[in-house]
């Protein structure tokens, strides 16, 4: 799981990134309002959600205005109802309305992100089965977005093409099938985990022979999945992936895989409707 001390230096970055997309070389509106102005703020949630992005928003007025004080009635990970109050800020009224839309923007699609994946934990808690999540992630925000789902309650997988190998068709076929593609990875880089994709038990059994640290059983059936678990017989850890619904969770998770991938965890995912309130 990452942690708010290994992402200080991506959160600063993303927030940085996103005020020079906004803000520009100035906001030319909230200079409409006297620079001695104070205000008082608050941000509600339109809808039920799971919370994520403290971190984000605070940088935000960090670098907006450190004279901007931040009063979280939430933390991360926190379950709230519609229409609950989640921050007051007071400060310098041009510093709130400057970073009103970058600070929304955050909490809304990371908060978006624990919310779907709370609900895809909570499909599979009575299983020992761990969801993960993947790298189809909006560009920039990989990080945060892991980040959000292990707030909803799920895993991350790999987090890029760096950490750990994930040996997939076309792969496979460019290396000349899955026996030479993990020794190669072994070879390479000693340590990192081996991960391969079959589609068929043939290749589930090629896998295990070679020593694929995981294997991916993909587009397989949860009867055909309960199967590969008998077989592999914990020589392996398994991994399903492809065409997992909502409505098909539960069975997959019930095969007996020790993972479930997600791509909808991250690329699905819908901001939540806040709503944020000045008072001059």
């Amino acid at each position: 799981m990452l942690t708010l001390p290994e992402l200080q230096a991506v959160i600063q970055d993303n927030v940085t990134t996103a005020l020079q997309e906004d803000v520009g070389d100035g906001d030319i509106t909230a200079e409409l309002v006297p620079e001695s102005h104070q205000a008082t703020a608050r941000v509600i949630t339109r809808e039920a959600a799971v919370i994520c992005g403290v971190a984000w928003v605070n940088e935000v007025f960090r670098q907006v205005d450190s004279r901007v004080q931040l009063n979280w009635q939430v933390a991360d990970g926190d379950q709230v109802a519609a229409n609950t109050e989640l921050l007051r800020l007071q400060g310098p009224a041009r510093a709130l309305l400057t970073g009103e839309r970058a600070a929304l923007n955050f909490l809304q699609t990371l908060s978006g992100t624990a919310t779907v994946s709370a609900h895809y934990a909570a499909r599979v808690a009575s299983t020992p089965v761990k969801l993960l999540d993947t790298r189809k992630t909006l560009p920039g925000l990989r990080l945060a977005q892991k980040y959000a789902v292990s707030c909803g309650g799920c895993y991350n997988h790999r987090i890029g093409l760096f950490d750990a190998f994930l040996i997939k068709e076309n792969h496979l076929m460019a290396c000349g099938g899955i026996t030479p593609a993990i020794q190669a990875a072994h070879r390479n880089h000693p340590g990192k985990p081996v991960e391969v994709e079959v589609e068929t038990f043939e290749q589930l059994q090629e896998a295990l022979q070679a020593g694929a640290d995981i294997i991916m059983l993909d587009n397989f059936t949860p009867e055909q999945m309960r199967d590969a678990v008998a077989l592999t017989a914990g020589r392996a850890q398994l991994e399903a992936s492809g065409n997992i619904t909502d409505e098909t969770l539960l069975d997959y998770a019930s095969t007996g895989v020790d993972y479930i991938s997600i791509g909808a965890l991250t690329k699905h995912c819908r901001a939540i409707d806040l709503s944020m309130r000045i008072t001059l």
